[in-house]
């Protein structure tokens, strides 16, 4: 296949995801935004028009998807500490190493983590507008602050959740940095550590004490920022009492 055949094919599935982009509407936004100090539970309905119906011009029915996205709680970061991160390209590797000399190795930064969990699809046959109303006197008799309704391609649904989860995102990160920064949390010590992370490994000492996490999530975090020198004689006494 030639060089011309392959940008042609990627050049076609970047056209649908933009335009299935374009196409997303939030109908209905949360009314909270992401916690700054717990994760955030989000539900969500994706509604779409069934891939078939221009096929069907005469049926009138919509794709209902539920869900929920959950949204880790923010947690600081800094280049170096990304730069040691697996699983990312020697590109993408570059690119942290060169934030690292730009901005300064230690300079913090907040990452956001996100669970889609889906819990079902529905096909009713009524128009979308329809549907849409009777999802939103639900919403408001149930009184939960956290659902959103988001319309979507029903071929590129998740594209649409994840334009969902950039908004909110976008939405909620001057009140996360304001929050985490009257907490200290964007504070680094003598190691160019922040506190959020020193307070993150104390979290995965007692979850590995309790046996829920495995020894290799504690070591990579500890890794990551180089720590492990500084924290290995806990960390092997945690097998010693065992």
């Amino acid at each position: 296949m030639s060089a011309g055949k392959i940008m042609g094919i990627s050049d076609n599935k970047d056209n649908r995801i933009e335009e299935a982009v374009k196409y997303t509407e939030i109908l209905r936004l949360p009314k909270q935004t992401l916690a700054t100090f717990g994760n955030t539970n989000i539900a969500y309905y994706m509604v779409t028009e069934p891939i078939y119906s221009d096929m069907e011009p005469g049926v009138s029915e919509t794709v209902v998807r539920k869900g929920r996205v959950i949204a880790q709680r923010p947690r600081i970061v800094t280049p170096y500490y990304l730069s040691q991160a697996e699983g990312f390209s020697p590109d993408a590797k570059r690119y942290f190493e060169m934030l690292s000399r730009e901005q300064g190795p230690d300079t913090p930064g907040i990452i956001y983590s996100y669970q889609n969990k889906p819990e079902g699809l529905t096909i009713i046959v009524d128009n979308l507008d329809s549907v849409v109303e009777k999802i939103n006197a639900d919403i408001d008799e149930s009184g939960d602050p956290l659902v959103t309704i988001i319309k979507g391609r029903d071929e590129l649904w998740d594209v649409s959740l994840m334009k969902f989860i950039f908004e909110i995102t976008k939405s909620s990160f001057q009140n996360n940095l304001i929050q985490l920064k009257s907490q200290g949390m964007l504070d680094m010590d003598d190691g160019g550590v922040p506190l959020e992370a020193r307070m993150r490994i104390e979290e995965l000492f007692k979850k590995l004490n309790m046996g829920e996490i495995e020894p290799c999530e504690l070591k990579e975090e500890l890794g990551r920022w180089s720590l492990f020198d500084e924290y290995q004689d806990r960390f092997f006494s945690i097998f010693h009492k065992k």
